[in-house]
């Protein structure tokens, strides 16, 4: 089942397969879709975590964002091959592992995942931008940055990719103005670089936060690439969007752990403010801009898995722009109504709810990799995703929610926020490895569960 030919403007494609007529784009687009996207002021905040909330020093918390990074964005990137090869959203594929039923569950909180990143980013976007747009109410630059991203996610897939683009050359150059006023011209002394102490369960904490950083994004990654033409290298599709999104990630988080030190416990962007001087001006709107563009891709693709559910409840109704269009306003409009109405104290709590969401995206994204790669080879029968009985994956995949709940239960001991702290994680001083554990335990066990399955599932064509 494919979409309709569409004209130029705004996106007419929902969750169905991407005509092949219609694939466009190169490989190294993805590049600048994950760049572009996370040079913003929430990836800075997250940076700092590793000297504020972990209390290491510059170096041993930069070294731990790296590593973080680029053992995350692994698992990001390997679902990059997925969009050109299927050319259907995420979490659509994701029936071809669970059944048309058993993935309910996982996009559901997916949905709500989105809902609760869209509602915190535009707390924070809106924050940032009233220090320096004072003449605007703190409210009103919330409703701004929400009005952009609903505008670009209206016109999908295209307009998204356009805006990151561009932001990656604005966001680029106010990041490396950050680094040249805060180095070159104020200058940082050894001394508070050295701030903070090196522990273990400190560095296993910013490696951790790190890395879960860019396990998040793997919801949705083929989103993204599975308007690329089917001929797309795996490798190629890999490498554009695992640079991207580390890159993208990486400096940001530097500069947030360098703000840290020099913050000494103060708050973070009231110091980037402070450091960078007159150009705050520039760089403050710049990066909450930067949010909206994330938004953006938080918001579309978070219709697209509402859809999804719709999709499954009524498999007669397909979705149009104008559904798509209609299911982003309202994801937009709940989020809009969070962030307005939240007191600081319920988006910490509600912060911390979101994170506990990616502990059970962990073992999907090990369910779905290990699937798409070892089990299947990259061959499903697409058409089978949109049949009411789930086609040749039928309603329910038990093996496939049997591995997930298992993935859940064994990251419980490993977990650490401020939620809750499992025994393990208290025994590691605070350090939450719990997305290691879950990572390489239900992966094994997956491919375990699976293993006549390789041999005995039939393989079909896409239909049109």
């Amino acid at each position: 089942m494919t979409d309709a030919v569409t004209a130029k403007g705004p996106e007419a494609h929902t969750i169905y397969q991407i005509p092949l007529d219609q694939r466009h784009g190169r490989a190294r687009d993805l590049f600048t879709v994950w760049f572009g996207s996370n040079i913003m002021m929430l990836t800075i905040i997250t940076g700092a975590l590793a000297t504020t909330v972990f209390g290491l020093p510059f170096w041993p918390a930069m070294l731990s964002a790296v590593l973080g990074n680029m053992i995350g964005g692994l698992f990001m990137a390997l679902h990059a091959a997925q969009g050109p090869q299927l050319g259907v959203p995420q979490m659509v594929q994701t029936r071809g592992q669970f059944g048309s039923m058993g993935a309910m569950a996982v996009i559901c909180l997916v949905v709500v995942m989105y809902v609760g990143f869209f509602a915190s980013n535009l707390v924070l976007g809106g924050q940032s931008l009233h220090t320096v747009a004072t003449f605007l109410p703190e409210k009103a630059c919330v409703i701004l940055l929400g009005l952009v991203s609903l505008i670009a996610t209206i016109y999908g897939h295209d307009l998204i990719h356009a805006y990151t683009k561009l932001m990656t050359v604005v966001s680029g150059i106010a990041l490396a103005l950050c680094f040249v006023w805060i180095l070159c011209v104020n200058g940082v002394s050894s001394e508070t670089l050295s701030h903070g102490t090196f522990t273990i369960s400190g560095f296993l904490g910013g490696l951790s936060t790190a890395a879960l950083w860019q396990i998040a994004y793997a919801p949705y990654v083929s989103d993204y690439s599975r308007y690329l033409p089917p001929g797309t290298g795996n490798r190629q599709a890999f490498m554009a969007s695992y640079w991207g999104c580390v890159l993208g990630s990486l400096f940001p988080m530097i500069l947030g752990a360098l703000l840290g030190v020099i913050a000494g416990g103060g708050d973070v962007v009231a110091t980037l403010t402070t450091q960078v001087g007159p150009l705050a001006l520039f760089i403050i709107p710049v990066l909450s801009l930067g949010i909206a563009s994330t938004n953006a891709m938080n918001l579309y693709c978070g219709a697209l898995s509402a859809i999804t559910v719709v999709q499954t409840i009524i498999p007669s109704w397909k979705a149009t722009h104008v559904g798509r269009a209609g299911t982003a306003i309202v994801l937009a409009g709940l989020s809009l109504l969070i962030a307005l109405g939240a007191e600081a104290n319920f988006m910490e709590e509600y912060t911390n709810f979101i994170l506990l969401l990616l502990y059970v995206m962990v073992p999907w994204t090990a369910i779905n990799l290990a699937d798409f790669y070892l089990i299947r080879h990259g061959e499903y029968d697409v058409a089978s995703f949109f049949r009411a009985d789930g086609g040749i994956y039928g309603r329910y995949c038990w093996p496939a929610l049997i591995a997930y709940v298992f993935g859940i239960l064994i990251q419980i001991p490993f977990v650490s926020n401020g939620l809750y702290t499992g025994p393990v994680a208290t025994m590691l001083g605070g350090a939450d490895i719990s997305w290691i554990v879950g990572l390489i335990f239900v992966t094994v066990f997956y491919v375990w569960m699976m293993r006549n399955e390789r041999h005995t599932q039939p393989v079909m064509g896409s239909a049109d």
